[in-house]
């Protein structure tokens, strides 16, 4: 995880990134905008249409191209909560609460939506669109009835989700987004397997890692995901079971891929090439891929000439001998102790004391919104976008930006049909937005908001302005009581996650050398996956400001060194099954014992100061993999 040399913190902030292009999304979030408002004004009852618009705008934003049953649940359970919080606004705003009652019906709704967002990605949409929603409900003027305006959302939101119900069943398995996901995962390992023994190569498994992750997700039944378990074998159709088992096949072979990687030791280009060729049999229902007799002569090379082969069995339908456990089930309680949890339960209170100061301050002064700032607040603390700092800072400067294209285009055009398109092209905006930068998605979603609001009646050209102060109001809430004064530091952010993923290699590590058997390949992918959130924690922290960004980059060693003892293990595995090692347990003690010291000092926010020098030739394969990843942790350490 290299830094650029010499680049600013607010360079790395401010860079976008350069995602795809998701043209499926765009249409189905510019017709589902577009829709509800166009029979609003052919009824006039633009009222009504405005919140169905704001329902197929929330789809819009958790809208992704997967299975529809995925895509079902993940759409349903954020517009859901949304609708949900817009019920409690408006009940709120028609019972004529006072400020203080509406502060304080905001601020306990504040809670439970910080709790809720805290438990995973989708806890996170949900709970940030139950707050944002019941902020638009408590301000925003009351449709006829009062209480129409959530199942509206609600119906819009449908319409979203009926527009891609043909792409959510496909005929053809190329259209089908869990082969897409399988092959870019051959095709990830094709690269990891070309960069071996070269400076490429930890970069490249981090793009397979990331892969794995999404496939993981789109298969409701693979192991060690966070939202998922059950048997992989077991249930579905014949082409999911085929998938099942393609995917397991794909984990094995990264597992000897992994290691292979840590022992700096590459294989013929002829070999590299398979993962490609399978990507491409994936993508056309299946086929014979021929392995090359290349005789590999290390136990790291036979694991993964074994891994390929049963791969290539796999994906030509025959019943291939994986080697692998099925996945354990998942803990059915794991979302109430998640949402009760310690961390949980902070987060709710972090978010509740700034919408209760935003409630204070849209209480003290003649704000003509008053539900813009809590709204602003509950966007910016969403806690899986990245940095809070830099989220706040973008937004204020991206509302600045949508002010002014906005001004520019009703100081053009009032007519509502023309607003109403123009809604509907900012809305197409916000996939590619999103996925680009926060500020970009500011930049898209604030001339919609004001359109909305201009086409509802309820604001015009010269309340736009009052918007940018409303969200700087916002944005020095959440930098000042949800940053400064909120002890919100990597040691709340970047440290636990450290200490899931050494708990996590740990496990793996026991599987390895002791009787788990083939149930490890599952355990190494519950490891990498924490080390990935780990990862990603990090990245996030070196776009703050000092002194956090250089707390993050104090840690980024000791992520590196986590990330390579997943791949001693992985090679150590490998030595196991096919070089007959047996394992020392003076070995498997000191990596155990540097786990441990590790856990301990991030436990305590104390930074390894060592520096393990990085390999820049093979590995002996007679020498125990674990004896070697221990002395690199013990030289992290400075043991």
């Amino acid at each position: 995880m290299p830094l650029p040399p010499d680049e600013p913190w607010w360079a790395r902030a401010a860079r976008p990134s350069r995602p795809p292009l998701p043209l499926a999304l765009m249409v189905r979030g510019a017709i589902g905008m577009l829709l509800p408002l166009t029979v609003g004004l052919l009824t006039h009852r633009l009222d009504l249409g405005v919140f169905a618009a704001l329902g197929a705008m929330h789809a819009t934003m958790n809208d992704r191209v997967e299975p529809a049953g995925l895509r079902l649940s993940r759409i349903a359970s954020a517009v859901s909560a949304s609708a949900l919080g817009m019920l409690v606004g408006t009940a709120v705003q028609h019972a004529g609460v006072p400020a203080v009652g509406l502060g304080a019906a905001l601020t306990v709704t504040a809670f439970v939506s910080g709790a809720l967002s805290a438990t995973g990605p989708r806890g996170s949409a949900a709970g940030m669109l139950l707050l944002v929603s019941a902020a638009l409900g408590s301000g925003m003027p009351l449709p006829h009835p009062w209480w129409a305006a959530a199942p509206m959302m609600l119906a819009g939101a449908g319409f979203v989700l009926v527009l891609g119900l043909p792409t959510g069943v496909p005929r053809r398995p190329a259209a089908d987004p869990r082969v897409r996901a399988l092959a870019a995962v051959y095709e990830a390992l094709g690269r990891t397997l070309a960069d071996l023994g070269t400076p490429q190569g930890a970069g490249s498994r981090q793009v397979l890692t990331a892969r794995l992750n999404q496939l993981q997700d789109l298969l409701p039944h693979a192991g060690g995901s966070p939202h998922a378990g059950g048997n992989p074998r077991t249930g579905g159709s014949p082409r999911a079971a085929g998938l099942r088992r393609t995917y397991e096949a794909a984990l094995a072979a990264t597992e000897a891929a992994t290691g292979l990687l840590w022992a700096w030791r590459p294989v013929p280009p002829e070999v590299a090439a398979v993962p490609g060729l399978l990507a491409e049999a994936v993508r056309r229902g299946g086929g014979e891929v021929a392995v090359p007799d290349w005789r590999p002569d290390t136990p790291s090379r036979q694991a993964l000439d074994a891994a390929l082969r049963a791969a290539a069995g796999a994906v030509a339908g025959r019943d291939a001998a994986v080697g692998t456990a099925p996945a354990p089930p998942a803990d059915p309680w794991r979302l109430r102790v998640r949402l009760l949890s310690r961390g949980s339960v902070r987060y709710g209170l972090r978010v509740a004391l700034c919408i209760a100061v935003g409630s204070a301050v849209t209480a003290s002064y003649p704000l003509s919104k008053s539900y813009w700032l809590p709204m602003t607040i509950a966007f910016v603390l969403k806690p899986d976008l990245g940095s809070v700092f830099l989220r706040a800072v973008s937004r204020a400067v991206g509302t600045v930006l949508g002010v002014v294209v906005t001004a520019a285009v009703v100081s053009l055009t009032t007519d509502a049909w023309a607003l109403t398109v123009i809604a509907a092209a900012c809305v197409a905006l916000l996939p590619y937005a999103t996925a680009a930068h926060y500020g970009l998605n500011t930049v898209a979603m604030t001339p919609m908001a004001l359109v909305l609001l201009q086409l509802g009646g309820q604001s015009s050209a010269a309340e736009f302005w009052p918007r940018v102060l409303d969200t700087v109001l916002a944005s020095a809430v959440v930098l000042l009581f949800g940053c400064l004064l909120w002890p919100d530091r990597p040691r709340h952010r970047i440290e636990p996650r450290l200490v899931d993923a050494a708990a996590a290699l740990r496990a793996y590590l026991d599987a390895v050398t002791g009787d788990a058997g083939r149930a490890e390949v599952w355990l190494r992918r519950r490891a990498y996956r924490a080390l990935a959130d780990a990862r990603q924690e990090v990245r996030q922290g070196l776009v703050e400001p000092p002194p956090t960004g250089r707390l993050a980059e104090r840690w980024l060693p000791a992520t590196a060194a986590l990330e390579r003892l997943g791949g001693a293990v992985a090679a150590f595995a490998a030595q196991i099954r096919y070089g007959g090692r047996v394992p020392d347990p003076v070995e498997v003690a000191r990596v155990r014992r540097a786990l441990d010291e590790l856990t301990a000092a991030a436990r305590a926010h104390r930074p390894p100061t060592g520096a393990a020098p990085r390999p820049t030739r093979p590995h002996d394969p007679a020498r125990s993999a674990l004896g070697r990843a221990a002395d690199e942790l013990e030289v992290l350490l400075g043991a």
